[in-house]
Parts: C-alpha cells; sequence; structure tokens
C-alpha cells in the first residue's frame, strides 16, 4: 500500500464552523460542493449536522448523495436546476433552489409544488456571472412572493473580490445590492469565506462559509482563527546521496550545488500534487521543513533530506500544519481551493 494518506481532522471542521458562525452572526450555510473541497462531503457533513444550520452544494447530484446518507437540514442548491425537470427532484428531496435567471424563476413558478419552497434569488451585483441584473430584481422578488408557491425568498448575491480588499470592488457590489432590494422584505446572504472575515457589513442573515470552513485562509495568510482541516502526508521509500552539479528528475531541471541527500516520497501529480509546483516548495519531514526539488512526476517526487532525523520512513507532511496549503498553491501558480479538490488516490484518514 502507498503511503499517501490524507488525514480530515473533523474536531477542527468543527472548530471552524462554530468560530465562522460565531464571527458572522446569524445563521451559517456549510458550503460542502465539490465533495466538501476534496475532504469527502458525507462524513464532513455527518460531522457537522448538529452544528449547521444548513449545507450549500453545487447541484442536485451533491444534494441528493446527502440526503441518501441521512443528511436531514436545510440543503441549498448554489447553481440552482440546470433544466426546469429538474424542480420534481427539488420537490421530493425538499431542497432549497438559488434561482438566478429568468427561465429558473418561470419553471419554478410553473412547477405544481407539494409544499412551499425556501427560494434564494440571486442578485448579480457586478460580478457578472449569474443572477438578476438589479433593475430586474425587485420584478422578479414580486413574483415569487405573489406565486402562492414559496415559503420565503433569500436576497442574494456573490463577492467578485472579497479576498482583494484593495480593489474596492465589494463595496460597490455591497451598494449596488443594498439599493436594489430596499423596501424588499425578508433575509439576505452576502459573506462568502472572504467577506466573513474581512468585511463587517457583508454580514447579514444567512453566511456561506466554504474555503475558510477547511482551514485554508482566502487572503493567502494563516489566519490562527481558523485550523487545517485537511494534513496530506506520506513517507521517503528511497534516498540517495548526489555530489554537486548532479541533475534531478525529468528535464534535469534541478542541478545540485553541493553533495545532497535525496528522499523519494510516494506522491504525484496523479494524486492531486500540482505538477507545476517549483524547487523550493516547502514540505515537512518528521517536523522540520525542507523543501521539493526537481519536477513533480506522475507518482512520485524528490525533496532535499538534511538532518540525521530524515531519511527512510520518515513522514513527509505535504500540506496541513506545518505547511500551509496555500504556500503549495502559491508555488504552482494556483490557488489553494484547486489543490484541496484535486486530492486522489490519497487513503483518507478521518480522526474525530
Amino acid at each position: 500500500m502507498r503511503p499517501l494518506r490524507a488525514e480530515i481532522r473533523l474536531h477542527h471542521l468543527r472548530e471552524n464552523y462554530q468560530t465562522l458562525k460565531h464571527l458572522h452572526g446569524g445563521k451559517l450555510l456549510a458550503v460542502v460542493k465539490a465533495d466538501a473541497y476534496g475532504h469527502g462531503a458525507v462524513r464532513c457533513a455527518h460531522a457537522l449536522a448538529d452544528l449547521a444550520d444548513g449545507f450549500a452544494v453545487a447541484c442536485l447530484e451533491e444534494a441528493v448523495e446527502l440526503r441518501k446518507n441521512g443528511i436531514e437540514n436545510p440543503i441549498l442548491l448554489l447553481e440552482g436546476v440546470f433544466e426546469n425537470e429538474e424542480y420534481e427532484a427539488v420537490d421530493q428531496y425538499r431542497l432549497w433552489p438559488v434561482v438566478a435567471s429568468q427561465w429558473q424563476l418561470e419553471g419554478l413558478l410553473q412547477h405544481d409544488w407539494q409544499q412551499p419552497v425556501k427560494v434564494w434569488l440571486k442578485m448579480d451585483s457586478g460580478m457578472h456571472r449569474a443572477g438578476f441584473f438589479p433593475h430586474n430584481y425587485a420584478a422578479a422578488f414580486t413574483a415569487l412572493q405573489q406565486s402562492g408557491k414559496v415559503a420565503g425568498v433569500v436576497k442574494m448575491s456573490h463577492f467578485a473580490c472579497a479576498d482583494d480588499a484593495d480593489r474596492g470592488m465589494t463595496e460597490m457590489q455591497l451598494e449596488t445590492f443594498d439599493l436594489a432590494v430596499e423596501g424588499l422584505a425578508g433575509e439576505e446572504s452576502l459573506a462568502n469565506s472572504a467577506a466573513m472575515l474581512a468585511y463587517p457589513q457583508a454580514r447579514r442573515d444567512w453566511g456561506r462559509a466554504g474555503i475558510a470552513l477547511y482551514g485554508a485562509d482566502p487572503f493567502l495568510e494563516n489566519d490562527p482563527r481558523i485550523k487545517p482541516v485537511m494534513r496530506l502526508v506520506t513517507s521517503v521509500f528511497a534516498e540517495r546521496v548526489l555530489q554537486p552539479h548532479e541533475p534531478v528528475g525529468y528535464g534535469a531541471a534541478f542541478y545540485t550545488k553541493r553533495s545532497t541527500r535525496v528522499g523519494l516520497i510516494a506522491c504525484g501529480y496523479a494524486d492531486g500534487y500540482p505538477r507545476l509546483a517549483e524547487t523550493g516548495t516547502p514540505v515537512a519531514i518528521n517536523g522540520h521543513r525542507s523543501r521539493v526539488i526537481g519536477r513533480i512526476s506522475m507518482d512520485m517526487m524528490t525533496v532535499e533530506l538534511n538532518g540525521s532525523h530524515e531519511g527512510l520512513s520518515a513522514e513527509v507532511e505535504l500540506w496541513g500544519d506545518d505547511v500551509n496549503v496555500n504556500e503549495v498553491a502559491q508555488s504552482a501558480g494556483t490557488i489553494a481551493y484547486e489543490v484541496l479538490c484535486n486530492v486522489k488516490r490519497a487513503k483518507f484518514v478521518y480522526i474525530e
């Protein structure tokens, strides 16, 4: 068995949820789309079921998986339906749909609901990806309210640059949203992880905790308020000593500058580790920071061994407590979201 494993600390997940809910106030959805950002949606949802005010997923399949595995909390479909026939399943599984376009609105109003449905009506406040334009929003809201088919409408929008405070776009989107919903009664939801951490004015009735729930700081720092949930670890299974000016790995992309002990570890881009991670990307070997050297292979990678404590069978943390996942993502020119979502072929070990 390859020694690569993803340790999922469910106690950290629960602590992060409680921290974020206390920070945001009101109610908080735990976003478990994309298999809980690579952490395992069913296990994470069960770990949060007694705490969470609800869950959010991307699509119907993800919601049905949770329902079939015993999750009874409210579940929001962040992308709504992809065709109007899906409203049958939304009704059957007691889901909350996002409505972000005219055809979704018309399909919902045409459906013969078994019971009134709670709808989240999305506004395009400036991101220009999905949602009703501000000047069309009140009409859509009124159509839902007057239909007799809804149990309430949550007014929502999504921020484009909440993790970049210098852009000023979040403030612009907040102003746009507030002007467009003036006079429209009911609950509101604006804050994603970054807004929850940095914009108190975005904290409304419902928050939506995503990447921060899993302990990755959307501001690429190491916010002490949140704890990393995933710890990806493997071990050294071969080592060699190379003399100065010797190449390591594919493309001879790295040459030693001195006599160097090289460790071979079981993890590569087929396991989800980013292939573009550069020489110098940090790892922690038996708790001591070292670095990746050479190119990442499909199944293996090479690291520099330093002290006597580093050698055969030594544990190598690729990210977790000693190595921030954002460091790995930045080295590869990507973001923590993608790195976490891509993990596969690892043995998942859930720690309560």
